[in-house]
């Protein structure tokens, strides 16, 4: 059973993680493919992910969709970063934009030229060095043809699954409509077979993938993978969420405003806002959050507001025996830095290179595995950061976060920043040296020291290659249309 070609793959489940699994194999590995999604119409999905981050450009150029196609179809908007609001402190709010600040040199990176010149009074706000940071905050955006701005997209989840679900269609992916009764596995490798449907149906298969969801139908509930708990670093466990009326034109950012027990995030699309609230139940109920939530939106409520339970943490094997978990069957890290729909294409493009053709062979589930835990360590600390570093002890949440243990793979980062303004990013990690440096930097860690290779700059000399910096960002941001107007121009959505 282990060694069976791989011909037939099942996929159970839809939504983002289903059908972009479904685009993707299909179309770049589906010749030698017999591809079948099972989703049920009955059973909804999360769905609330509408943030994303850069990467996902590279799977849309991979998958050869056209930009203004996308855009349009998923009534989305463009996003240079995220506002974290009162996440130092109350008032206190910055921005963690994506591209690069300043310009490094071979031996220290640009937070130690700025340290000096915020020792001698000549250094702006740090973001003011960086293209995305001033758009963002200046309502400015545009695709440029040399790649001067970084960013990504607020899109609406259901519309994305919509969108890959026509690819997949074109590639010829078989969607079953049906609730799955019953996962049959072979009696002697535990390997799974087929599942049966509510109907009777058997839809057999020879490697699966599991979208199910929090549920893990076929990774926990059927092979028992295991889950490795962050709750201890990870406090929120909650979350709610409402849709409203737009009351002006899109920002070009997610924000995320802290509030007493969790943070609310705000998501800006062309036809309408994203908004919701994630919190800790051990701090706040339910109808306590609902209440936060709607009386700290702007616009009409269009829907009611949806209450959905989560434990943060991960898979301990993301591939186990012939099953693959995607999205949230696989774990979650809440989506304070919109990782999750990176972490689904991290997946797909893992799988899609170790691709079982010949057989599911050890060396790769472990590989896959291996490399799947690396990077969500990595994400997992970078989110544990917010809410460690920081000033707020205004209440029992905020406190518990200050105190907390943590990671040590986090401590050395935060304590070497700390001493020595350094930064180094792992190699394969999600985030670079800029948003660590951004997020520390927001949260009020400010190096004691800088690199001594700045001194060979004269006060002057370090002044003028500021000033340099920051005029080119000013003159590049001035160039830029409004937001909206660029999306009227580029991707305006047809009218629902």
């Amino acid at each position: 059973m282990e060694n069976r070609k791989i011909h037939k793959v099942v996929i159970a489940g839809g939504g983002t993680a289903g059908w972009m699994a479904a685009a993707s194999l299909s179309k770049l590995l589906g010749k030698t493919l017999d591809i079948t999604l099972v989703e049920s119409d009955v059973i909804g999905t999360v769905g609330v992910g509408e943030a994303t981050i850069p990467t996902l450009l590279t799977l849309h150029d991979l998958l050869k969709i056209k930009e203004q196609d996308f855009v349009s179809a998923v009534q989305g908007t463009f996003k240079l970063g995220i506002s974290f609001e009162n996440w130092r402190d109350v008032g206190k709010d910055y921005i963690h934009s994506f591209g690069f600040t300043g310009q490094d040199c071979w031996a220290a990176g640009f937070q130690h030229f700025w340290l000096k010149g915020k020792k001698l009074g000549i250094s702006k706000d740090f973001g003011e060095y960086c293209n995305e940071w001033l758009a963002a905050k200046h309502n400015r955006f545009a695709v440029l043809p040399n790649q001067n701005l970084n960013y990504a997209y607020h899109i609406d989840a259901s519309l994305y699954a919509q969108f890959l679900r026509k690819i997949a269609d074109e590639y010829g992916v078989v969607r079953q409509e049906g609730k799955i009764k019953r996962v049959e596995q072979d009696p002697e490798s535990g390997y799974i077979t087929a599942l049966e449907l509510e109907s009777g149906q058997r839809i057999e298969g020879d490697l699966f993938i599991d979208c199910t969801g929090f549920r893990g139908l076929l990774i926990e509930q059927t092979l028992n993978a295991g889950y490795e708990d962050w709750t201890h670093w990870l406090p929120s466990n909650s979350a709610v969420a409402v849709q409203t009326k737009s009351v002006g034109p899109p920002i070009p950012y997610t924000r995320a405003i802290a509030r007493e027990a969790g943070w609310q995030w705000r998501i800006p699309l062309q036809h309408r806002v994203g908004n919701g609230i994630v919190f800790s139940s051990k701090h706040w109920s339910d109808d306590e959050a609902i209440d936060v939530l709607l009386n700290n939106i702007e616009g009409e409520p269009l829907t009611d507001p949806r209450v959905i339970k989560f434990q943060t943490g991960q898979r301990r094997r993301h591939w186990h025996k012939n099953c693959i978990a995607m999205g949230l069957s696989s774990g979650f890290i809440e989506p304070l830095e919109s990782t999750s729909i990176h972490l689904i294409q991290r997946s797909i493009i893992r799988l899609m290179q170790m691709f079982p053709y010949d057989g599911v062979r050890q060396p790769d589930v472990d590989e896959f595995n291996n490399q799947m835990n690396y990077e969500i360590e990595h994400v997992r600390d970078f989110i544990v950061l917010h809410y460690h570093v920081t000033e707020r002890a205004d209440t029992p949440f905020w406190r518990q976060c200050r105190t907390m243990d943590i990671p040590e793979s986090l401590t050395h980062r935060i304590e070497l920043f700390k001493q020595t303004g350094r930064v180094f990013k792992i190699p394969t990690e999600l985030f670079g040296e800029n948003s660590w440096i951004q997020v520390m930097l927001g949260q009020g860690l400010i190096p004691e020291q800088y690199h001594p290779i700045v001194n060979m700059m004269d006060d002057e000399e370090l002044e003028k290659f500021l000033t340099g910096i920051h005029g080119s960002v000013q003159e590049l941001v001035k160039q830029l249309p409004e937001h909206q107007r660029f999306i009227d121009h580029y991707c305006r959505a047809s009218a629902t």
